[in-house]
């Protein structure tokens, strides 16, 4: 699995990434109880995939750890395209590996052109495509 690191699961909030069923996710949610007569106040996690778009909800207590990815966000260059796929050259390691091009982006990534990805646990994902 990628990097990640521990955070309290009492300090996330909306828009923070965490790992859920071995996948990242961003958080959409938090509903926090409070303590019970024995016990801690637990915190109720809603979150969608990043790459899948699923939801997912975890509770824990707020005192527990989760795991959040670190997202690593880089530039590459567009050196072809095949269908829905592009073959793009990372700007600052020069290796070539091919990225999925998202629907959205489709109009915008040419030949040429410069692509914001992100590298989320061992997960390449095209995110953006730069204008120059």
């Amino acid at each position: 699995m990628g990097e990640v690191k521990q955070v309290g699961i009492g300090t996330l909030q909306k828009g923070s990434y965490v790992v859920m069923d071995g996948a990242a996710c961003k958080v959409v949610d938090i509903q926090i109880s409070r303590p019970g007569k024995h016990g801690h106040a637990k915190s109720r996690v809603s979150a969608v995939g990043i790459l899948d778009d699923k939801k997912r909800v975890i509770v824990a207590p707020s005192h527990d750890n989760i795991d959040t990815p670190i997202v690593e966000k880089r530039t590459a260059q567009v050196l072809s395209i095949n269908g829905n796929m592009a073959n793009v050259m990372d700007i600052e390691t020069f290796e070539t590996f091919d990225l999925k091009i998202e629907d959205e982006l489709k109009p915008e990534c040419v030949e040429g052109c410069n692509v914001l990805y992100w590298v989320v646990l061992d997960t390449r994902v095209m995110k953006q495509v730069k204008s120059t």
